[in-house]
């Protein structure tokens, strides 16, 4: 009732795209200033934001697109080019990470979405639910999703503990080599999109 290799390709593409280890500093910067209790309960929230998001987008993606007249290989496209950006960014060490305020819950946006639940993860999960024609399968890709939301929330609940062990400089290695991952991730997925586009026309 398990299949690991279907369990194994939808972590690490989440993985990647969500890029646990590259959310860390941004986190930081976002819940600066507050209380440790508070950067915990906040890394809490975010999670429960993009879980629902996700799970949302797993469950009824395809009606929502299809009530907003929106194609897969459109999204597919649109989120390919969103993440090639944020790629770009983190290759050159350009992110511009949103500056936290006293009186926004930084938890809900921008970090639970769109930054964890951005259009990569979401299209991600569209497709691998719609692929996952057995229960067995569908058992896979949600133990998936639940796996990589429990990483998130431990990266970002222990964000200090792992700033100080991986230090400065590797953060920065890590979210270099993130992004050029991700860079990879975006083109194919335009590449896919327009592929899409061109057989069903």
């Amino acid at each position: 009732m398990f299949d690991a290799a279907v369990f194994g390709s939808l972590f690490l593409t989440l993985f990647v795209i969500m890029d646990p280890p590259g959310i860390t500093p941004i986190f930081l910067a976002l819940t600066a200033g507050r209380p440790a209790k508070v950067q915990k309960r906040m890394a809490f929230q975010a999670v429960c934001v993009a879980f629902g998001v996700i799970a949302v987008f797993g469950v009824l993606g395809h009606q929502i697109l299809d009530y907003l007249h929106v194609s897969v290989p459109a999204l597919m496209i649109a989120g390919g080019l969103l993440l090639l950006l944020i790629a770009l960014d983190l290759l050159t060490g350009k992110t511009d990470e949103p500056k936290q305020t006293k009186d926004v819950n930084v938890a809900l946006v921008p970090l639970g979405m769109p930054l964890l639940a951005g259009p990569g993860a979401i299209v991600s999960v569209i497709l691998a639910v719609q692929k996952a024609g057995s229960v067995a399968t569908q058992v896979s890709v949600w133990s998936a999703i639940v796996a990589i939301h429990v990483v998130l929330w431990l990266v970002m609940r222990y964000s200090l503990v792992i700033i100080r062990v991986i230090k400065d400089g590797g953060v920065v290695l890590v979210t270099r080599l993130a992004g050029m991952m991700l860079s990879a991730i975006a083109v194919q997925q335009i590449i896919n999109g327009v592929t899409q586009v061109i057989q069903g026309a």
